[in-house]
């Protein structure tokens, strides 16, 4: 650590961002590394390579509301001659890669604008029809057994086909999709072969599309008049593919387990709706999918939450760390109610989009309720001690939730 740009200090050991606790306790790591080191605290990536993570609420409203200072263009890395080509990190923070992550100023905004205009054109009741139709043809697949496990067999494979379905996918390509993206996302051995098959699939589909246009997102999206190239597009789609089904999965799964888990949610399990947008706010404050993202970088030497940042560092968010910052949550409360707040959809320019925010909670709140609709006496199969996360600091999920229930006919129908 000594020849890195991040100078930390010999007082103040950085963290390695792995390790079990980002699986077992996180909230109880994040004020542990809030006490040791601040709102900004020195971390170490895979491969011992440095960088800042934003614990402090304000500071990671400062950093994404200031893209000049803290510039998401990752060619400013002062990393960059220590990063290996099988980096299994790449997929997450990526060099030269030509998507709207990357771009930045004017030509950003126009590559927000494309992809908004774009998901602005599903029909919001198409998309609920899908997602209803996608759901109960899943929960055909095992509710007459009494028992399933709802992460893998319905939670990671739902938001993927909706998403494959408004995109223009066919629905088989849908999902077999769904293992690369979860691959490219957990940032481990299978990385970046999963990107290479995402990428492939998206070039297939603009192929498609150019040939035989159609009403979906993609056709849209090349139909746009500011210039985008292909590559650029199908950049764009992944990130898009990405970002919107596993964080959407995490937070049906975290949602479902919450209301499993806490009485406060009683009434919705036995056949209500109210409560299910109350837990999946909470989950948005307390359990957010998405932890930490990678990332900011500092375009010139400056200081940030009392830490002298230098030039070309690399900056995580703490999303899952800010949102449990003491300093806006004083009073501890776990009852967030209507307070949309949090940081988990991101914030300044680079958020995520808003249209891109209302497809993710319809399908996460239509894939709740028909699975309730369809299960309303389903409780847990497993004592809550037992269930786990998955290992990622990234995002935050279960890797399995299983459960019990009465029996019940198919509905028949898409299969």
């Amino acid at each position: 650590m000594t020849q890195c740009p991040v100078s930390h200090g010999s007082a103040s050991l950085p963290v390695p961002l792995s390790g079990p606790r980002f699986q077992t306790d996180p909230v109880q790591l994040y004020r542990d590394m809030r006490r040791d080191h601040g709102a900004v605290a020195p971390v170490v990536l895979d491969g011992d390579v440095p960088a800042w993570l934003i614990l402090g609420y304000r500071e990671l409203h400062q950093v994404t509301s200031d893209p000049v200072l803290f510039s998401r263009d990752s060619e400013l890395w002062n990393q960059w001659d220590r990063i290996p080509d099988d980096w299994p990190l790449l997929p997450m923070i990526g060099r030269k890669q030509p998507s709207i992550l990357y771009t930045v100023g004017e030509r950003h905004s126009r590559r927000a604008a494309m992809i908004s205009e774009a998901l602005e054109g599903v029909d919001p009741f198409a998309l609920k029809r899908y997602a209803e139709e996608f759901a109960d043809a899943l929960i055909d697949r095992f509710c007459s057994t009494g028992r399933t496990e709802i992460i893998a067999e319905y939670a990671t494979l739902l938001p993927a086909r909706v998403l494959a379905k408004i995109y223009g996918f066919s629905n088989e390509t849908g999902e077999a999709l769904v293992g690369s993206i979860n691959d490219m996302i957990d940032g481990r051995e299978r990385a970046l072969a999963g990107q290479i098959h995402l990428a492939t699939s998206m070039v297939e589909l603009l192929a498609a599309k150019h040939a035989e246009p159609g009403d979906d997102v993609v056709t849209r999206m090349i139909a746009n008049t500011d210039g985008f190239s292909d590559e650029e597009i199908a950049q764009d789609l992944m990130v898009m593919m990405a970002a919107g089904h596993q964080p959407t999965a995490d937070w049906m799964g975290n949602s479902l387990r919450l209301m499993l888990t806490d009485d406060r949610f009683a009434a919705s399990l036995s056949g209500g709706r109210h409560s299910i947008g109350e837990a999946m706010n909470e989950v948005l404050w307390e359990d957010t999918p998405t932890q930490n993202v990678a990332g900011r970088w500092a375009a010139r030497e400056t200081r940030l939450g009392g830490r002298h940042i230098q030039a070309g560092d690399l900056l995580l968010l703490g999303i899952a760390a800010a949102n449990g910052d003491p300093q806006v949550r004083t009073d501890g409360s776990a009852l967030t109610g209507g307070n949309n707040a949090f940081l988990s959809f991101g914030h300044g320019e680079h958020r995520c989009p808003f249209p891109a925010q209302e497809t993710a909670e319809v399908i996460a709140r239509t894939g709740i309720e028909v699975l309730l609709d369809r299960l309303p006496d389903i409780d847990l199969a497993v004592p809550e001690a037992q269930l786990t996360r998955r290992p990622s600091p990234w995002l935050r999920g279960l890797t399995d939730l299983p459960v019990r229930f009465t029996p019940t006919p198919a509905l028949g129908g898409q299969q």
